[in-house]
């Protein structure tokens, strides 16, 4: 056999290896995940880095593996026709199409892009650098080769930006989270936290306040002993008072504060009724802090923490008292219901041997699917008794039935014109 013969057969084994290099490369520097070369960079990989510094611009990245990557496949595909012509003559251009077929699926694409998806980061590390260096090089070629890609898209009334991306950073960490427990590699618990946190900015106060009908107030004018002994019998610490109407709030009134006026009024007048008598509660009352019902709860969590307050009273655009919010509420839309020993229990759901849920209809929307995981909508209203109004576009009777979003909803409770206890069930598919 042509001693040339050989050099050509090394020649090709060679520009497969170059190919499965590409090959590999490219799928391990676009699924090693970010956040884990980030981690990896600032412990000091100076791989992780180049990787990042890489994939930064994925265009010019693709680009330039493609590039290296076609040359090589075609050049390899070149030499294996003529060494088979000189072997078998016509024939052998159907030869070198079928060998070179099955070696560059199998060796250059398979199997290199089967270990980078198995081990993406570690694959990263590995190429980055021999990249990065061809990525350079070609750096000139690949240019211009996005000029002549973006005009003949503008051809196709079709505009392309370097920097476009389909998901935002948020959207990208839902969908991972997401991913991973439909996978089961996230308990749901965790699942609803971590995407509860990401959902605070495009949720507002008025979702999650508790209504001014629920509110615990009195009178500012109303007797000092009478005040106290309202304080000391709610399980609230802060207790909003009110002058002449109760949707005027003029105080939020301090438990910890009471005390240290009752006590420091008693000792100084020697007798309890007495202490009391001189009470003066405009002067123990915190002023209270309005804020809008449509502030997001992101932005809402940071001003408490500012203020270092965790208690506001929420307003409507015309300033009418709608509720109020404390931190711990924000909290909870996060980590679920916190209680300690002085909050009331109050069971707001009961599951049904049938599958059904009867809960009610203040119960959120949100809390509904959170416990059952369940999928309804809560754009258009916030309990699930503003969802069934919203629908049924009246106020439902007793013993009424709807069914939507893929849910039969009964009313079994109404009191005035308000749904006090509905029975949910999802319809079997």
């Amino acid at each position: 056999m042509d001693p040339s013969l050989w050099w050509t057969v090394a020649a090709i084994a060679g520009l497969l290896l170059l190919s499965a290099f590409f090959s590999g490369s490219e799928t391990a520097l676009t699924a090693a995940s970010r956040a884990s070369l980030h981690k990896l960079a600032d412990d000091g990989s100076k791989g992780a880095a180049i990787a990042l510094r890489l994939t930064d611009d994925s265009e010019r990245l693709i680009g330039g593996i493609l590039l290296g990557n076609n040359l090589v496949n075609i050049l390899a595909a070149s030499l294996a026709t003529n060494a088979f012509m000189a072997l078998f003559g016509e024939s052998g251009v159907a030869y070198a199409t079928l060998v070179m077929t099955v070696l560059v699926l199998v060796f250059a694409e398979v199997a290199p892009k089967t270990y980078a998806i198995t081990y993406p980061e570690k694959a990263a590390l590995r190429v980055a650098p021999l990249i990065a260096i061809i990525v350079r090089l070609f750096a000139p070629l690949v240019a211009l080769v996005r000029v002549v890609v973006r005009l003949s898209l503008r051809l196709f009334g079709v505009r392309a930006a370097a920097d476009a991306r389909i998901l935002t950073a948020h959207e990208e960490i839902r969908g991972a989270i997401d991913l991973h427990h439909s996978e089961g590699g996230v308990e749901k618990d965790d699942r609803d936290r971590l995407l509860a946190a990401l959902d605070l900015r495009h949720r507002e106060v008025e979702e999650v306040m508790r209504h001014r009908r629920n509110i615990e107030t009195i009178s500012a004018d109303a007797p000092a002993d009478e005040i106290v002994a309202f304080c000391l019998s709610s399980p609230h610490t802060r207790i909003p008072i009110w002058r002449d109407e109760p949707e005027n709030i003029v105080g939020v009134l301090h438990a910890k504060d009471l005390l240290r006026a009752v006590d420091a009024s008693v000792r100084a007048h020697g007798d309890l009724e007495k202490g009391l008598a001189h009470l003066d509660i405009d002067e123990i009352a915190m002023e209270p802090w309005f804020v809008p019902d449509t502030t997001p709860l992101e932005d809402q969590m940071r001003e408490f923490l500012r203020r270092r307050s965790h208690f506001a009273l929420v307003v409507d655009e015309y300033g009418a008292l709608q509720g109020l919010i404390t931190l711990e509420d924000i909290l909870e839309e996060i980590v679920g219901e916190i209680t300690d020993e002085h909050d009331i229990a109050v069971e707001g759901a009961e599951r049904g041997e049938d599958g059904s849920l009867t809960v009610d209809g203040w119960m959120t929307i949100r809390d509904v699917n959170r416990l059952c995981d369940w999928r309804l909508p809560d754009e258009e209203a916030t309990t699930i008794a503003g969802l069934v109004i919203h629908e049924a576009q009246s106020i439902p009777t007793v013993g009424q039935v709807f069914v939507f979003h893929g849910f039969r909803f009964e009313i079994l409770e109404r009191k005035r014109h308000q749904i006090t206890r509905l029975k949910l069930k999802p319809l079997q598919r």
